[in-house]
């Protein structure tokens, strides 16, 4: 990719994390620091190529470009400026590029945290599917300047065939917290509709072959309506109610610092939590069709 060989770190080799860090050692051309808190995807990532470490420490040692994927905003403040975080390590680390869903104003914080000590924060939060985290097919908003932007994109380029820019920084967050706020919406009509199709007698996996060639269609019919709603698919370790919890929340907050009322929102938010509350906190969100199908007790 570039006669440059700058070292490059990955901290977070979650479900989404392993494969995109697969891809980076695999098309950057570049080496790969790694860690997690799992040591097998660590040893899995080691034999692709990429440098196996300790700590995050080691890795702000070796690299100086790091990207994260981690859980939230809580664990990317502890990486970056937490005890035995990328700060205090004192390393090569001048770009950090957190690809996870995180806050938008604790991201902007961070920002200036991390500019105080040379560091440049860029938030590129990653949409679409594990599948697509495999295959380099990823969507990725990015917030961050034009240079900041242009100095990263070969990078995310490896991970993504969809990276745009969309302003400064926490701006990638924005879009990306959006574009979840309208799947787990869509889910959720998808999952009502499917549960109204099944009342009135009509198969749900025809029901949504149907609408997958009408004007109803979208990816969100043909991903989770098809491959998990009709499937009656809800699998651990996909992307579990929690999680869609944690960003219908983000969404919220945005309403509410804009003083927009998004009750659409709300309502697909008090479906999750009704979800969480009967047990179905692991299993891929789509689950909530079971309350609807018990009238949401």
């Amino acid at each position: 990719m570039s006669d440059s060989k700058t070292p490059l770190g990955f901290i977070g080799l979650g479900v989404m994390g392993e494969p995109m860090c697969a891809n980076l050692v695999r098309k950057s051309g570049h080496p790969v620091y790694v860690t997690d808190i799992s040591p097998e995807p660590v040893a899995r990532i080691g034999a692709l190529g990429g440098h196996a470490c300790a700590s995050i420490v080691e890795v702000a040692q070796s690299a100086e470009i790091v990207f994260l994927s981690l859980p939230s905003i809580v664990q990317v403040e502890q990486v970056c400026t937490g005890p035995g975080g990328l700060v205090e390590a004192a390393g090569r680390v001048r770009i950090v590029v957190d690809m996870s869903t995180s806050d938008v104003t604790r991201t902007r914080k961070l920002a200036e945290t991390l500019r105080g000590h040379g560091i440049v924060l860029v938030d590129a939060p990653v949409a679409r599917m594990r599948e697509a985290a495999r295959l380099g097919t990823l969507m990725i908003t990015v917030g961050a300047t034009r240079e900041d932007y242009e100095t990263v994109l070969p990078y995310l380029s490896c991970m993504g065939t969809d990276v745009m820019l969309c302003g400064g920084v926490g701006n990638g967050q924005v879009v990306k917290i959006m574009n979840n706020m309208v799947v787990f919406m869509t889910v959720h009509a998808l999952a009502e509709a499917i549960t109204i199709g099944r009342s009135a007698g009509v198969d749900g996996t025809l029901l949504l072959d149907a609408l997958s060639k009408g004007s109803a269609d979208s990816f969100v019919l043909r991903n989770p309506g098809q491959k998990a709603l009709a499937a009656e698919n809800y699998p651990e370790k996909t992307f579990p109610t929690e999680y869609a919890i944690k960003d219908i929340l983000l969404a919220l907050e945005l309403a509410r610092q804009g003083e927009v009322d998004a009750r659409s929102a709300k309502l697909t938010h008090d479906l999750l939590e009704r979800t969480r509350a009967a047990g179905y906190v692991k299993e891929y969100y789509p689950v909530m069709v079971k309350l609807i199908e018990r009238g949401y007790q």
